[in-house]
Formats: structure tokens, sequence, C-alpha cells
């Protein structure tokens, strides 16, 4: 049976119902007024009602057998009428009180079937009305009229029935059709949330991340499948719970942002990572919190062990680094020693050799030193001190190097002061400057400058050498990473290490055949009064 023919049904099912409520008040009230001037038809209004029982009875037992309904519910109202026009004959007529009945069966024309029925109802009892008061008019059936005795008052009196009749239809019908389309839109409307309730539960419990969301005073609302796996916890017994009662690693009340915790699930520790967002109405009030969480415990057991290969590896291409600048400096000084020993040289060439050989072991000594400061740097000592005074001093250091066909020139910015260590700073500006100088071998131009923003100073030092190539831009920050010939290719790495313990960053920006552009960022520290 279709949805149309099932509503239709449910619709006759209420017709039924109605008319059995209808005549049994009829009853009722013919027995209470039994003997009352106005109902001197009360024995014949009895016969009446009892074939009106009996028809319903007919109707209730042929329902679940009759196919073609509208055929049916058209042939019930069309017998309400015939009944009703009888009713209002043995009733007195046009002096009757049970013509409203006929306003009645037109109404429920138009709510079981449709606006058209409630119109072909109207027609039937403004005909089966006109012709019952054209009857009494000519005096056919003995009634009496009472005060109405004129040919308008007949007409008046059957006009006003017509009409009321019409109207009835027509409201009643566009009542009942804006009634439906609403019910529809209603039906469409809720089918539409269903499936947008099914589809947002889906795709929550479907979710690999655990999910849960609670009320502005911490009682859980959702908990999603994966919520459950990774805490252990069934649904059930934490829905309208207050989420620390039952877990206690989520205190509430919580804050927004993103941190890591540990939760231990039947024994077993696990580390998770959680969300936690505000969520709010349409007003934008707040209705309470939204959590997603992930076990990380797999994820950070794969990166320790990725950290401890990284660290090894880090540590074997350190060690052959460090073999590679020691093995150079030890074969030099093996050779000079050795031609020494043999006493086969000139005694000038025996000078020279042993230049070489203290040459090489202050190289040794160089190596050495730069990869303890690297490897075992101190703590920094924090000094308040003018950041351009320390500048201009290196300067004149770098003025001072050797083979130094290098102009240098000063770009600052006002007057800076800053919290740092002085001699690790010393030390950044100092491997920065050798770094640009040694890249103009043929000399040129370096710019230092500095830059005051809102909350950090800036430090570049500019030259305008060989620059660096893009495969190696990423290294030159590597230990022992180098492209001179007697670089030990520490400077930087240790430049980098003293930035970061000053919570600072370096940046490089180069070209090769254009220069290379080194550019400190200093946390700026609010000045002391």
């Amino acid at each position: 049976m279709s949805e149309d023919a099932a509503a239709l049904k449910i619709k006759i099912k209420a017709l039924i119902a109605f008319r059995v409520v209808f005549v049994t008040l009829l009853l009722c009230s013919s027995f209470l007024f039994v003997g009352y001037e106005k109902f001197s038809y009360v024995h014949v209004l009895s016969y009446l009602i009892i074939p009106l029982y009996t028809v319903t009875i007919i109707y209730s037992l042929l329902l679940g057998k009759v196919k073609n309904l509208v055929a049916f519910a058209y042939a019930q109202l069309l017998l309400d009428v015939i009944f009703e026009i009888m009713l209002i004959y043995i009733t007195g007529g046009i002096d009757s009180w049970f013509s409203f009945t006929l306003i009645l069966t037109v109404i429920s024309s138009s709510i079981v079937l449709n606006r058209r029925a409630g119109y072909i109802t109207a027609t039937c009892s403004s005909v089966l009305y006109g012709m019952l008061i054209n009857l009494q008019f000519y005096r056919s059936p003995p009634l009496t009229s009472g005060g109405i005795t004129g040919e308008k008052d007949y007409l008046y009196k059957l006009l006003v029935h017509i009409i009321s009749f019409y109207l009835t239809a027509y409201l009643s019908g566009y009542l009942s059709s804006r009634l439906e389309k609403t019910t529809q839109k209603l039906e469409k409307k809720d089918l539409d949330l269903r499936d947008l309730e099914f589809f947002n539960r889906e795709v929550v419990e479907s979710l690999p991340s655990g999910l849960f969301t609670t009320d502005i005073s911490g009682n859980v609302l959702i908990f999603n499948r994966a919520a459950e796996r990774i805490t252990g916890i069934r649904k059930g017994s934490i829905i309208g719970q207050r989420i620390d009662s039952v877990l206690p690693v989520f205190k509430f009340p919580f804050s927004e942002g993103r941190k890591e915790d540990i939760i231990i699930v039947e024994g077993v520790q696990k580390i998770i990572g959680l969300g936690i967002s505000t969520l709010r109405g349409i007003d934008e009030s707040t209705k309470g919190f939204i959590v997603i969480f992930q076990d990380l415990t797999q994820l950070k057991r794969l990166e320790t062990e990725m950290k401890q290969k990284e660290k090894w590896a880090a540590i074997g291409e350190l060690s052959s680094n460090i073999a590679h600048e020691i093995r150079n400096p030890l074969a030099s000084l093996k050779g000079s020693i050795e031609m020494l020993k043999e006493d086969s040289v000139s005694k000038n060439y025996k000078k020279r050799l042993m230049e070489i050989a203290l040459n090489e072991m202050e190289r040794l000594d160089r190596i050495i030193t730069d990869f303890l400061t690297y490897s075992r740097p101190t703590p920094p000592e924090f000094k308040r001190f003018e950041l351009h005074g320390m500048l201009d001093e290196t300067i004149e250091l770098l003025k001072n190097v050797e083979e130094n066909n290098i102009s240098i020139n000063k770009e600052y910015t006002g007057r800076l002061e800053v919290d740092a260590d002085p001699q690790k700073m010393r030390q950044v500006f100092w491997n920065l400057g050798i770094n640009s100088i040694e890249a103009m071998p043929e000399g040129g131009e370096l710019i230092i400058s500095t830059r005051n923003m809102d909350r950090a100073v800036e430090i570049t030092f500019k030259d305008f050498g060989a620059g660096i190539d893009k495969k190696n831009i990423e290294k030159i920050f590597y230990p022992f990473f180098t492209t001179k010939e007697h670089g030990t290719g520490l400077g930087l790495s240790i430049a980098y290490r003293i930035i970061e313990e000053h919570n600072g960053r370096i940046n490089v920006n180069s070209s090769p055949g254009v220069g290379t552009t080194f550019e400190i960022i200093m946390p700026k520290t609010d000045e002391k009064t």
C-alpha cells in the first residue's frame, strides 16, 4: 500500500469514528430532551440512528477489503448527506436545528479527500436541501414552517445555506490543502533532519580520533567509538556524567588549546594529544566544549626511535668529520717530524718543517677548542649592553684581519640595548664577519645594519661575495660542514647554537655570484626602570 493510500485509510477511519461519536451524542441528546415540544419526532429520530450505526459497522468491515478507497470515501460522504437531509426533514425541515450537519460533512469531505470533494459535497448538499425546502414550501411533506411563510423568506434561508455550504467548502478546502502542504514540508524537513542527524552521527562515530562534547557544566553529551577505544570507557557509563568524575585526566573546567597528557587504561599507560575548543550556538553564546584527542603512544615510540637513530647517525657523521679534520694536520705533522728525524735536510728546510709542525699543532688546537665550544656550551650570562658599541668593536677587529681588502659600512638605527651574553654575542658577530670577509677574497663591501622592530631587534651582515649554492644552503649550520680549504666548519654552527640559546633565530638568503645576507632576530626585552 502506498503512503497516500495509507494516509487516506487513516482519514476514513477517523471519519467513521467521528460519525459514531456524533450519532451517539445525538442519541443521548434525543433521550435527554424527550417530551420537549421542539423534538416531537424523537421516536422517528431513533429509527434513523439505528441505520446509521448499521452502515457504520458495515463501513468498518469493508475498510480492509475495499481497494478503491476514494470511491469508498465518496460513497460514505454521499450517504452522510442523505441521512442528514432525512434528519433535517424529520426535525422540521427549514426550521430544523440540524442543518449544520451538512456543513460538518462538507468540512469532512475537504479533510478526508480534497478541495474538489468539498465542492462536490457542497453541491449535493445544496441540491438535496433545496429540493427539501422547495417541497416544504409547496406543503408536499406534512411539515410546518413556524414563522416562515413568505416566498422571499424561503429563498433567503435557502440562499444563506447554499452560500454557507460553498463558503465552507472553499475555506475548509483551502485550509486542508494548506495543512497538507505544510504537513508534507514538515515531513520532508523531518526526513532531512533525520538524514542529517544520521549523517552527523555516522561521521562522528567513524572518526579515527576520540571525540566527546560536554555542556557548560561538563556533563558528557556525545562520546564516539574511538573515544571508547582509547579510554576503555563505554558510552553508556559516561553519557550524562560529569567528565572528570569518570575520566579525571580531563580536568574541568576546560581551557582552550592543545596539550598532551597521560592516561592509564587497564594498567597500560597511554600518551594522548588533545585539542579543546568552545562549542558555541548561533547567537555565539557558549553552549559547552568539544574535545578531540588521539592516542599518541605508538607515534611517540616511533618518534623516540627516529630521534635515537638520528642521534646515532649524527654522532657517526660528526665522528667521521672530526676524524677527517684531525687526520689532515696529523699527516702534515707526521711528515714534518719524520723528515726532521732523518736529519737529511738543510738547516733552512728544517726551520720550515718546524714552522709547518707548529702551524698544524695550532690548527689541531683550534679544531679541538671549537669542537668543545660547540659540544659543551656554557649557559649564557645575560647582561644589558648597548648593541652598536659591541658591533663597532667587532668592526675594528675585522678591519685588522690580514690581507683585508674589504670596506665595512654601518647602517644603524638609533640606540639599541639588549639583554644577552656579551662574550657569546661577540663571538657570533666575529664568526659572521669572518665568514663574510672570506666569501670576498678579491675584496668587496660588507654592510652591517640594525633595525628596531616591535618585539625584536634585527642585526644583518650582508656581503657581495660568491654566494652559497642552493644545495648547500641548508647544510651551512651543520657541524664541520665547510666549502673552504682551511675552515673547520664550526663557526656558523657555534653562532647558530648561541642564537638559539638566546631564543632568537638566524635566517640566511644567498644567490650565487650576488652575495649572502645573514639576519639575526633577537627578542626584545622591555627596558628596565
